[in-house]
């Protein structure tokens, strides 16, 4: 799950929640919604949420399956709300909500109150803005999909670049296709680039976990360790029980010598994730600051 920036831990948690069926081997449609499931996640959405809404997404869609890939999933507060043949529904409260689109100045009205001119617009013209807007949706939500097929091949990811270019051509402010352009540069080591998209992320959605720890790792990575570690730590901020982000920051701040600081990372990562590799040397570096301490301790009772 590295291109999904997904975690063990997190799937595993996704698969007691019954959002996501255990297997050896995903789909392409699995990874799709995996990536979803993720994104809501990142807005703090619950998971026992999601999988409530999808239940009662798919009681009020008769013959829909996979409300998740039939329909547009997005967070809505706390809670799910789709985005279904032109009409918003909250499913779990049953109420359709105003599809309401933000613009540089504020909030557009819906549709169906837009003047042109001196005129409200005409139910034809009505038709045929929507039928635009979902022509563009499916062409974004397509190309989105081809990028990140195209990432699963090394020899593909200039492709893949390009696929997510084209995303953001049709739709500047698209998240998830910044913070995949991020990586895909950022492994290429071409961080100006990576750190452009992950700014870009962050400046779209300021509650995008994922977009400030990725944002981190650059910063990391080009030697700003201390606005690294502010990074992770709005990463943290927004998602507390984030194992990842714990484990970077324990680390960052072992970098610029807080050994304290970092022992408070290491404990969470523990808790977070008990066994792997990681874990065991999360575990080495509590026993390790630990010792160092008690020995400081030693010295000065000495002196």
């Amino acid at each position: 799950m590295r291109i999904l920036h997904i975690t063990p831990r997190q799937l595993a948690s996704w698969e007691r929640a019954g959002l996501v069926a255990s297997a050896g081997q995903y789909s392409f449609a699995d990874l799709l919604q995996i990536r979803k499931i993720g994104e809501l996640c990142a807005k703090r959405v619950r998971p026992a949420t999601i999988r409530q809404s999808l239940e009662a997404m798919q009681k009020q869609v008769s013959g829909m399956s996979n409300p998740l890939l039939e329909a547009t999933a997005f967070s809505s507060g706390s809670r799910v709300a789709f985005r279904h043949k032109g009409k918003v529904v909250e499913p779990v409260s049953g109420q359709f909500v105003m599809d309401f689109a933000a613009d540089a100045g504020g909030m557009q009205p819906p549709a169906s109150m837009r003047i042109d001119g001196n005129l409200a617009t005409s139910p034809k013209r009505q038709a045929m803005e929507r039928m635009k807007e979902q022509q563009v949706d499916a062409a974004i939500s397509e190309l989105f999909s081809h990028g990140i097929a195209l990432e699963e091949d090394p020899a593909r990811q200039a492709e893949a670049i390009q696929a997510y270019e084209r995303v953001l051509d049709l739709e500047p402010d698209h998240a998830p296709a910044h913070i995949n352009l991020g990586t895909l540069f950022y492994n290429r080591q071409e961080y100006a680039e990576s750190e452009f998209h992950y700014r870009r992320a962050v400046e779209i959605d300021p509650r995008y976990a994922l977009a400030y720890f990725d944002l981190g790792n650059v910063l990391d990575e080009t030697g700003r360790v201390q606005e690294a570690i502010e990074a992770y730590r709005n990463a943290l901020h927004l998602a507390p029980t984030y194992a990842d982000a714990n484990y970077n920051l324990a680390l960052a701040y072992e970098k610029v010598g807080e050994p304290r600081r970092a022992l408070a990372h290491w404990k969470a990562y523990v808790k977070l994730d008990r066994t792997g590799p990681w874990s065991t040397h999360a575990r080495h570096q509590v026993r390790k600051i630990l010792a160092a301490d008690t020995l400081k301790l030693v010295y000065r009772k000495r002196g």
